[in-house]
C-alpha cells in the first residue's frame, strides 16, 4: 500500500478534506461499512408483536422475509423471521427492549429450538419423539386421574369439593387473557393451588 493510498484511507484526512469536520458522516465510513446493509432491509413485511418473556409487554417489530408465491404454479416460499427489534410505536417500551427481548430472535430461529414433542418414559434415560395428539391425550388422562385421586368432598366436616391432586403455577410470559382462562379452567376443575410467578 502506497503512502498516498494510506493517507486517503486515513479517516482524519477524509474528515479534514470533506465537508464533515466532526466526522459523523461520510468521513467516518470505511470501504467495509459502506457496503453493509441493514438486517431489516431484506424483510418483505413487518409484523407487530409483543415480547414473550415477561409481564411488561414491550412492543416488537418482527421482520419477515419470504412467503411469496412461486412463479409458474410452484409452491410459495416459507416465511422466515430475519430480525426482531423494539417497536417505537409501543406506548409501553417506546422502541426499547431488554437483553432478553433483544435476543428473542433466537427463540424463533435458534438451532436449539425443538419442533417436536419429546418424552422421557419413567426410569428412562433417553428422550423419544411423540406425536402431538398422543402427548395431549396423555396429559388429559393424567389430569383426570390426578383430579380423581386427590378429590376431597369434605374436610373437617365442611363441604369443600376440591382437589389437591394438581396445582397451577403460571408464568409471567402469559398475558392477562391467558392467565384469566387458566384461572377459570383450574377453578372449574376444582384446584385450589393456583399461583402465578409474577406474584411470588
Amino acid at each position: 500500500m502506497g503512502v498516498r493510498t494510506w493517507i486517503d484511507a486515513w479517516p482524519v484526512y477524509r474528515q479534514l478534506r470533506s465537508m464533515d469536520p466532526l466526522g459523523r458522516g461520510a468521513a467516518a465510513k470505511s470501504r467495509t461499512s459502506s457496503r453493509l446493509a441493514a438486517r431489516t432491509g431484506t424483510a418483505d413485511k413487518v409484523v407487530k408483536s409483543v415480547c414473550p418473556y415477561c409481564a411488561v409487554g414491550c412492543g416488537q417489530n418482527v421482520y419477515v422475509s419470504g412467503g411469496r408465491g412461486g412463479s409458474g404454479g410452484t409452491p410459495p416460499h416459507r416465511e422466515k423471521v430475519t430480525q426482531i427489534e423494539g417497536d417505537p410505536d409501543s406506548p409501553v417500551s417506546r422502541g426499547r427492549l431488554c437483553p432478553k427481548g433483544s435476543a428473542s430472535l433466537q427463540l424463533t430461529t435458534g438451532s436449539a429450538r425443538e419442533y417436536e414433542v419429546l418424552y422421557r418414559r419413567p426410569h428412562g434415560t433417553d428422550w423419544e419423539p411423540l406425536a402431538l395428539d398422543q402427548a395431549m391425550d396423555m396429559i388429559a388422562d393424567r389430569v383426570i386421574e390426578a383430579r380423581r385421586q386427590g378429590w376431597r368432598w369434605e374436610s373437617d366436616g365442611k363441604r369443600t369439593r376440591h382437589t389437591l391432586g394438581f396445582a397451577s403455577l403460571g408464568g409471567a410470559t402469559l398475558d392477562n387473557e391467558e392467565n384469566y382462562l387458566i384461572k377459570k379452567l383450574f377453578t372449574a376443575l376444582g384446584a385450589i393451588q393456583i399461583e402465578n410467578q409474577a406474584r411470588i
